[in-house]
């Protein structure tokens, strides 16, 4: 296996036992915290049922909460942006939705969201970034009165955001655009899989390809084409488009990841690169 380097380490074991005798009934955190704790070997003797969490961040996998619902974790996504306060929308499953069907709770779970009260969301034709000192692209930022996040996403006639991707993760293949978050999912939902990334990387063809960054489960085995055969089975669904199957898979021991434990695909893209 490769060893991408870890930049950030957390104390799951600490966590566990913190919930356990404060009898910790809320939290919000990233998604790569909440699979630290549900991997810890502290946490294996933990009840975490009745633990509601908030994921923000990053996208949520569907891997990560159909584990974290096997636990008895009420987890569910939520986002925002340190510029918005920072909460926009959160992700809520329906009354009429089955409670004991995993599989649509997860489903539900992972949805950027509904707005909260008070928020407005609008998708638009292209988002723009503000720089410090540059007044002409912090105006963009805020072009028409609604601040521009740097995502990609659609809302749904229930008024249901779902971000897809950041622009600079977004991977575009033969003139064809592939959501990384989309991918990640559902490696994520391979039985052997602890984690997953996926980056663009370049193709004198096809401009950019995705590549998968794999993290098996301790004691659990896969191989590139059981990988690529997970995703092949969405595509022929027509989930996703055939050309976002990956071309190669890389298995490693960890994800880099910034200062606040999100996983960071700049580096990661520069170490494959390298």
């Amino acid at each position: 296996m490769s060893n991408l380097k870890e930049f950030l380490v957390y104390a799951p074991d600490t966590l566990a036992q913190l919930i356990r005798d404060e009898k910790v009934t809320f939290s919000h955190c990233v998604h790569t915290l909440l699979h630290m704790l549900l991997t810890s070997p502290t946490a294996k003797d933990v009840d975490l049922a009745g633990w509601k969490v908030i994921i923000g961040g990053s996208a949520f996998p569907k891997g990560l909460a159909a584990a974290a619902l096997a636990r008895g974790v009420d987890a569910f996504a939520g986002y925002g942006m340190s510029e918005t306060c920072p909460i926009l929308p959160l992700a809520q499953v329906p009354s009429d939705f089955p409670a004991d069907d995993q599989d649509v709770q997860a489903d539900q779970r992972v949805k950027t969201g509904y707005p909260i009260p008070l928020v407005d969301i609008h998708t638009v034709a292209l988002a723009t970034m503000g720089y410090l000192h540059n007044p002409a692209a912090s105006a963009d930022l805020w072009a028409g009165g609604y601040l521009h996040t740097g995502d990609i996403g659609v809302i749904n006639p229930a008024g249901c955001l779902q971000v897809t991707d950041r622009l600079k993760d977004v991977i575009k293949t033969g003139g064809k655009w592939v959501s990384s978050l989309d991918l990640e999912s559902i490696i994520s939902q391979h039985p052997a899989v602890s984690e997953a990334a996926v980056i663009g990387i370049k193709d004198d063809k096809w401009g950019e390809r995705p590549m998968a960054l794999v993290v098996l489960k301790d004691g659990q085995n896969a191989t590139t084409e059981d990988i690529k055969g997970r995703v092949q089975k969405f595509a022929d669904e027509g989930h996703i488009s055939r050309y976002a199957i990956p071309d190669q898979v890389r298995f490693v021991t960890s994800l880099p990841r910034t200062s606040v434990g999100k996983l960071n695909k700049m580096v990661m893209r520069q170490q494959v690169a390298a």
